[in-house]
């Protein structure tokens, strides 16, 4: 899977993305709307990660989407 698939399909991702980052509210996932920087600075915020460690959160997650 990769970024465009999910972006493409963003509100099928919603539960799965909140149920990996559980500090996200609903609000928050929706207002990301399939935008991957959107989402990495969301964990950036909720999780006080730096950018590269919310990078790989993602790309970890992407990984394991099917």
């Amino acid at each position: 899977m990769n970024w465009d698939q999910i972006e493409g399909k963003w509100k099928q991702f919603t539960g799965a993305a909140q149920a990996e980052w559980g500090k996200l509210t609903s609000d928050e996932v929706d207002e990301v709307a399939g935008n991957r920087e959107r989402l990495e600075g969301k964990i950036q915020e909720r999780y006080g990660v730096a950018k590269e460690d919310a990078q790989k959160q993602v790309d970890a997650w992407i990984a394991r989407q099917k």
